[in-house]
């Protein structure tokens, strides 16, 4: 299994972090968590195309997790090549709706040449490819989902979320942690700092950590993060 971190950034314009958003390759199958602004040009800074991707997860429908679906499915019927694999796209409570809405503004994006599959995750898991999805809500939106993937090695993703007692039932003994670190040590509801973080991390005991849609307050912290945590920077790759 191998991740590669496209963004780590929130819905503030940075130069260094694109919003946040992921690519997880197993299976020779190409997974992307996320798909925010930009998200389609920078998947063709690390050489995929849409083409390439298999299966679109939405944590949840804020525009800074979700902007580029629509890119996204635009170049998959006007592209150079126009798709012809199957897509899935899987989202909490409510993708369906979210998903005709915007084909309801841009019907261009609904498939011309393939078939998409579109399946909603909140409390359940879903096997494809024998990966396993196991996606449990979180305290931030009504559809909001933190989603683990599993294939001999697991990763879990936590959406934005504030303290959660699913993120740690989730993330047990997982092997690698992608969780969003808002704030070093701001309070925002909805969202982790440092401290609130550290709770579900004595809990859940992951074996790495990468803090992720971190918001500018971070280019000003000067403290010590302690393992198993690193700060994520976009383009960073990780093998598990």
């Amino acid at each position: 299994m191998r991740i590669k971190i496209l963004g780590t950034g929130t819905s503030i314009p940075a130069l260094n972090r694109f919003s946040s958003s992921y690519l997880v390759t197993v299976k020779d199958k190409n997974i992307l968590v996320d798909i925010g602004p930009s998200v389609v040009r920078r998947l063709l800074e690390f050489d995929y195309n849409v083409i390439d991707i298999d299966v679109v997860i939405l944590i949840h429908f804020h525009v800074d997790h979700s902007a580029d679906l629509s890119t996204f499915l635009f170049a998959c019927n006007y592209g150079i090549k126009p798709r012809t694999k199957p897509l899935l796209l899987l989202g909490g409570i409510g993708i369906h709706r979210f998903f005709h809405g915007m084909a309801s503004i841009y019907p261009w994006i609904k498939p011309n040449f393939y078939e998409l599959s579109i399946k909603t995750l909140s409390k359940n898991k879903y096997l494809f490819n024998d990966i396993l999805f196991e996606a449990i809500k979180v305290r931030h939106n009504k559809e909001s989902i933190a989603i683990k993937i599993t294939y001999e090695k697991s990763v879990v993703f936590s959406g934005d979320t504030s303290f959660s007692r699913n993120l740690i039932k989730l993330a047990h003994n997982a092997d690698l942690l992608i969780t969003e670190c808002s704030f070093p040590e701001r309070e925002v509801k909805g969202h982790l700092n440092l401290k609130s973080l550290q709770r579900i991390l004595d809990k859940a005991g992951p074996k790495k950590v990468i803090l992720s849609h971190l918001y500018p307050d971070w280019e000003h912290f000067q403290g010590v993060l302690h393992e198993p945590c690193l700060i994520g920077e976009d383009g960073m790759e990780i093998e598990l």
